[in-house]
C-alpha cells in the first residue's frame, strides 16, 4: 500500500489491486503518516477490554429462556430471534444491559448450542401441533 500509494497510485486503485476496502487503504496511508514505521507492526484487532456479560449461571438462564415460548414474555411470536432473546434477556434481568445479537450467538455457542430457530424446542398445547407442523415443514 505504502509503495503503491508513493508511486503516485490512488487509494481507490490499490484496493482494487490488493482485493481490499478503499477505506482499509486510507487508515493505514492515515497510520503511516501519523506514527510511521509503528504503524507496520502487527497488532492484534481484538478490543483491549472485553467485559463478560454471560457468566456460566446467566448463560444457563438464557438456556432456560429459549426453551419457552416468547409469548410467555409477552412477545407476539412463539419464534425467538437473536434480537428478540437480547431484549428479553435484559428485561429478564439475565444481562444487567441490552446486548447485540451477536453475544446472544456466542453465549449459546458457549453453551455448545448452535443456533436454532426455535421451532425445534417448543411445543404447543394444541392437540393438533404435530400434524399442522409437519404440513407446514414438510
Amino acid at each position: 500500500m505504502l509503495l503503491a500509494s508513493a508511486d503516485g497510485q490512488v487509494s481507490t486503485t490499490i484496493a482494487h489491486q490488493l482485493r481490499c476496502n478503499d477505506q482499509t487503504v486510507r487508515n493505514a496511508l492515515h497510520a503511516f503518516n501519523q506514527r510511521g514505521l509503528a504503524s507496520l507492526a502487527a497488532k492484534s484487532s481484538r478490543p483491549h477490554i472485553t467485559p463478560a456479560v454471560f457468566d456460566d449461571q446467566r448463560r444457563e438462564r438464557l438456556r432456560a429462556l429459549l426453551h419457552q415460548s416468547p409469548r410467555t414474555f409477552g412477545k407476539n411470536t412463539s419464534v425467538w430471534t437473536l434480537n428478540l432473546a437480547a431484549e428479553v434477556s435484559f428485561a429478564q434481568d439475565i444481562t444487567p444491559r441490552q446486548v447485540s445479537d451477536e453475544t446472544i450467538r456466542s453465549a449459546m455457542g458457549q453453551l455448545a448450542v448452535s443456533w436454532k430457530r426455535a421451532k425445534h424446542w417448543i411445543t404447543s398445547p394444541d392437540p393438533h401441533y404435530v400434524r399442522k407442523k409437519n404440513g407446514v415443514t414438510g
